[in-house]
């Protein structure tokens, strides 16, 4: 059972919902037919591509190696193909959003092997941080899908105090049109084995975490809904199995127009992503 901090039902009025987003309310939604479709897909396709039905065993088969080319062209296929674009569409469709006046950042594929947490390669992975401070809008609304039921230690941790309070940071290393000067591989994700090293991933600067913290477990195909102000983590695990998730962004333009988003509090990055988003 999740603490109330995670709200299951959206209000009706989809202006509500996104204010209450902005103020750092956190929906974890139920699944529907939308996602449920999309979550069926990948698992699909994870399953042609990884060669074998438990795809959540496949690091014990392949080697890093060769778990990263797979991976990395399933992250090619649900980020860049119309298909994908589509399914986003019906998704926030089934939530109560006007696709017509919804801009995306297409889905991003991740993957949180046991393990990883050791592995440098994979360190921005669970840097603390807020989406924003990659010079996304702060009326971003990410959403984030899991391909499978997860427990608690397999997710990640909000702080929602921080919300609205600054934290120590480097966001200002970030400059967009920096990162996308050799292409779209850093905005895929995880193209090039290197990149957790020699990409500048922004992060905290805190020596200490806060004490709250709001953690959850989920099932497959939920939908988790927040601002992409929180500031939030991603928990190592060693729990024998890979977690495998979908998310993406999503801004509305009347938001956008109007003003409207959750507070800056501390982010410096540079540039904007929002040109670059699939537009309505």
């Amino acid at each position: 059972m999740n603490s109330p901090f995670f709200q299951t039902e959206l209000p009706a009025d989809n202006l509500t919902m996104r204010q209450r987003v902005f103020d750092g309310t956190v929906f974890l939604k139920p699944a529907d037919t939308a996602s449920r479709s999309l979550v069926a897909r990948v698992i699909g396709l994870m399953q042609e591509h990884l060669e074998m039905e438990d795809i959540r065993t496949a690091h014990l088969r392949w080697s890093a190696e060769e778990m990263f080319s797979r991976i990395g062209a399933l992250r090619r296929i649900v980020y860049l193909e119309a298909e994908f674009h589509q399914r986003v569409r019906d998704v926030v469709a089934e939530c109560g959003l006007d696709p017509g006046r919804v801009a995306f950042d297409p889905i991003r594929l991740r993957v949180v092997q046991p393990g990883g947490h050791r592995n440098p390669l994979a360190a921005p992975v669970y840097y603390p941080h807020r989406d924003t401070w990659y010079a996304h809008s702060q009326s971003m609304i990410v959403w984030w899908v899991p391909l499978h039921d997860l427990v608690p230690e397999e997710t990640f941790v909000f702080y929602p105090d921080q919300l609205k309070q600054p934290v120590a940071n480097d966001s200002e290393i970030f400059d967009y049109a920096d990162w996308i000067k050799d292409g779209p591989a850093l905005k895929i994700g995880w193209q090039k084995r290197d990149s957790g090293i020699t990409a500048r991933y922004p992060g905290s600067l805190e020596k200490t975490m806060p004490e709250h913290a709001e953690g959850f477990s989920c099932r497959a195909a939920e939908q988790l809904i927040f601002s992409g102000a929180h500031y939030h983590k991603t928990l190592p695990h060693d729990l024998e199995r890979t977690r495998y998730s979908l998310d993406f962004r999503v801004v509305h333009l009347d938001d956008v127009a109007a003003g409207r988003g959750a507070p800056n509090a501390d982010n410096r990055s540079r540039g904007s992503t929002l040109p670059d988003y699939v537009q309505p």
